[in-house]
């Protein structure tokens, strides 16, 4: 796991994501908005986010879906069917189906940007890290991922010190790790409008937000 990424180019981006069904996502945001409401922002946030994969220099773009694909979805995607089991498993599975560097993101974060993922692949790390203001985190990365699986399984999701428990293993196994940005999930209405602010510009997340400001008035 110690060979690094010699460019850009040649790394798979890979985004784990649900399908933004209703009651299925951002299950959190209810109340105040509706299971309805929640889903559209959780769609908004996954275009956002594919969108700005594309706009990444990358060798490969695959999206693993817990669903089925639909009109959000941009060409230039291949898409693979989650795992079952825990999101650790979820995640370990999905960097075994790439044979080079790999970072892997989220569909919560629809702030980030190309300009955010600029040293992967191009730093001489062997991992990269994305912390999330929650605890979590929002990118993981492996310059190697053929043995990533050992080091993301067991790792406990949805905590408070799961990006510690997560950077610290990526640490103990010798790896230099480039750290990225600090961002915010969205998780509750008061992430959804405090990202929305620091969105790009013509972001749909911060758009819709926008749009159903007078639900949670």
């Amino acid at each position: 796991m110690s060979v690094p990424a010699t460019a850009a180019d040649a790394v798979t981006l890979l985004v784990i994501a649900k399908e933004p069904v209703p009651g299925r996502v951002k299950t959190r945001l209810t109340p105040p908005y509706t299971p309805q409401e929640a889903a559209a922002l959780a769609d908004a946030a996954l275009t956002d986010t594919l969108h700005a994969m594309l706009r990444t220099p990358a060798r490969r773009r695959t999206l693993v879906l817990d669903g089925n694909p639909g009109p959000w979805l941009p060409h230039g995607f291949e898409v693979v069917p989650q795992v079952s089991g825990g999101l650790d498993e979820r995640i370990a599975a999905a960097f075994e189906l790439c044979d080079g560097p790999a970072l892997l993101l989220g569909m919560d974060t629809p702030q980030v940007t190309p300009d955010l993922l600029v040293g992967v692949g191009r730093d001489g790390s062997d991992a990269w890290f994305g912390p999330a203001a929650d605890g979590g985190f929002w990118a993981l990365g492996f310059a190697d991922p053929a043995g990533a699986g050992s080091l993301v399984r067991g790792v406990p999701m949805s905590t408070d010190h799961t990006g510690n428990v997560q950077r610290r293993r990526l640490a103990e196994a010798g790896l230099t790790v480039g750290d990225l940005a600090l961002l915010r999930d969205v998780d509750t209405a008061a992430d959804a409008a405090s990202v929305a602010a620091c969105c790009p510009p013509r972001s749909r997340f911060a758009a819709t937000v926008a749009s159903l400001a007078e639900t949670v008035r």
